[in-house]
């Protein structure tokens, strides 16, 4: 902080020692005025006349006067008005006290409105200016009794000027205060959207492999004795399934890495072209899963293809877990005009399951991460237990109308998992 600055803040620290300091330079160049004679031989010259003992007392009481302007003003202007008054009448030659009223109009126009500094500046001058006129002891078109209309008038204009300045900069400050909270706001509201979204991937993967890897292995306990190529493959398919979920976490966490990081990931994320080999896997689990697709030549945008992939996912992963033994699977994808159907539904009757989705109210992380997905695409999701048994997750997910329709695949290359 330089000198200047660092005054300047103690002065605004103690605005009562600022007001005497002015005082005291108002009543100096009250003082140094009351010494030149308005009509010389050769103009305006200074002397050595000394003003009149009242002109001094009314000069003193002006100034002292100016102390407290800050905290009544009015009552300030209305003192210096009527000590102004007196030395326009009494004044000859006059002393310059009408300048401490200019100060006190100027405080009044800089503390209120508009309005009330039009109408108190209008009385100040006419005030001023007609007992300068008609009951001074000079001319009333005297070029000084015009001063007085004219300082008052500055001093009115000056006040409503600052009080603009100053209402302009509180409002500037404002809205960059409220444009700072606001950015600050939605940092935190994506963070947070981040954090959901990474938390959603990361149950979507755990929940899915670690399935396959309890299906798997508890295969291969119940017949490593009896059938132990079987269990061998079993072993396989529970090794695959880990580096699938190794990789797929490892995609997911490299989120986490700064954007020039060089081992951030730069892998397509999981689509619907993927459809078949997540069906694979859980086919390999024991789970008969049936894919049928009517979305030929439609290509999705990165967000609604990872989605309609993440439901799929869950959804197969609750059917193995809930659906009980001996439960089938079937999955459609399907454009329906400007949406995307995905439909996962189960024959199962939840016999030997642990848990049945049906029976849960508001639902576990999987069916809450599922909703969270489509509600943040706009989309609707249904899920529900069917008639005659089973489940049922239906979502519907909005597609553009406008250059979607293309050839090729599903997904968008390059797009960060």
């Amino acid at each position: 902080m330089t000198p200047l600055e660092r005054a300047r803040s103690e002065l605004k620290a103690h605005p009562l020692a600022l007001d005497a300091g002015l005082a005291a330079g108002v009543l100096v160049c009250m003082v140094a005025g009351s010494f030149a004679l308005p009509h010389g031989t050769d103009g305006v010259t200074w002397g050595i006349r000394t003003p009149a003992p009242l002109s001094l007392l009314l000069m003193l009481l002006a100034a002292a006067a100016l102390v407290p302007r800050r905290r009544a003003p009015r009552t300030v202007l209305a003192l210096t008005c009527t000590l102004s008054v007196v030395e326009c009448v009494t004044g000859d030659p006059r002393a310059p006290v009408a300048m401490s009223a200019v100060i006190a109009l100027y405080t009044v126009a800089s503390t209120t409105d508009r309005t009330t500094t039009f109408r108190v500046g209008l009385l100040t001058m006419t005030v001023l200016t007609a007992a300068a006129m008609f009951f001074g002891p000079l001319p009333w078109y005297a070029q000084e009794n015009l001063g007085v209309l004219a300082w008052t008038g500055i001093g009115a204009t000056a006040g409503d000027a600052v009080r603009s300045r100053r209402a302009v900069v509180r409002a500037m400050r404002e809205r960059a205060e409220r444009a700072e909270r606001t950015r600050e706001e939605e940092a935190r509201r994506r963070v947070a959207e981040e954090r959901l979204r990474i938390a959603r991937d990361l149950h979507d993967v755990v929940a899915h492999h670690i399935a396959l890897v309890n299906v798997q292995a508890g295969v291969a306990a119940h017949v490593m004795d009896k059938r132990p190529d079987q269990a061998k493959e079993a072993l396989a398919h529970v090794r695959e399934a880990g580096r699938s979920a190794l990789s797929e976490l490892r995609a997911t966490v490299g989120l986490l890495r700064q954007s020039g990081d060089p081992e951030a990931p730069t892998e397509p994320a999981p689509g619907l072209s993927l459809l078949e080999e997540l069906a694979d896997t859980f086919r390999s689990a024991g789970l008969p899963v049936e894919v049928a697709r009517a979305d030929q030549g439609t290509r999705l945008p990165a967000a609604v293809d990872l989605a309609a992939y993440r439901i799929v996912q869950e959804a197969l992963t609750n059917v193995r877990k809930h659906a009980g033994a001996g439960a089938r699977a079937e999955v459609s994808v399907v454009r329906v005009g400007p949406h995307i159907e995905v439909t996962v539904v189960d024959d199962g009757s939840g016999e030997n399951a642990p848990e049945n989705p049906a029976a849960e109210t508001g639902g576990g992380h999987g069916l809450l991460g599922m909703r969270e997905r489509v509600g943040a695409l706009g989309g609707t999701l249904t899920t529900g237990p069917r008639y005659g048994g089973g489940f049922r997750v239906h979502a519907i997910l909005p597609v553009s109308t406008t250059d979607n329709r293309v050839e090729g695949g599903t997904t968008a290359p390059g797009e960060p998992v």
